[in-house]
């Protein structure tokens, strides 16, 4: 079955850096759209990033653009989230997901699998 499974998470200062790591199996990852997603307690999963099939196509959330950077290592099965400059309205739950079709959204509907997240903390 397909699983993904983050890591990297943890308490960081603000201004600091983490890199969040999605080890994806069960599915074919050089057809699997991959995303991050985030969620504070009590408010709704946002979108964070989203890299195509190719690793060509990224798309970032407005909050985060110019700070995070998505990308894939296609021999590890992998996909990155690297924070720079963390802010602590960057604290959430990070999630990892998945979909086949090759259009990389933003909705979190539209993705089939999902990691169980990791929790990212940063103090202010």
């Amino acid at each position: 079955q397909v699983q993904l499974v983050e890591s990297g998470g943890g308490l960081v200062q603000a201004g600091g850096s983490l890199r969040l790591s999605c080890a994806a199996s069960g599915l074919t990852f050089s057809r699997s759209v991959m995303a991050w997603f985030r969620q504070d307690p009590g408010k709704e999963r946002e979108f964070v990033a989203v890299i195509s099939w190719s690793g060509v196509t990224t798309i970032y959330a407005d909050s985060v653009k110019g700070r995070f950077t998505i990308s894939r290592d296609y021999a590890k099965n992998t996909v990155y989230l690297q924070m720079n400059s963390l802010k602590p309205e960057d604290t959430a739950v990070y999630y990892c997901a998945a979909r086949s079709i090759n259009v990389p959204s933003k909705a979190v509907y539209e993705y089939n699998y999902w990691g169980q997240g990791t929790q990212v903390t940063v103090s202010s």
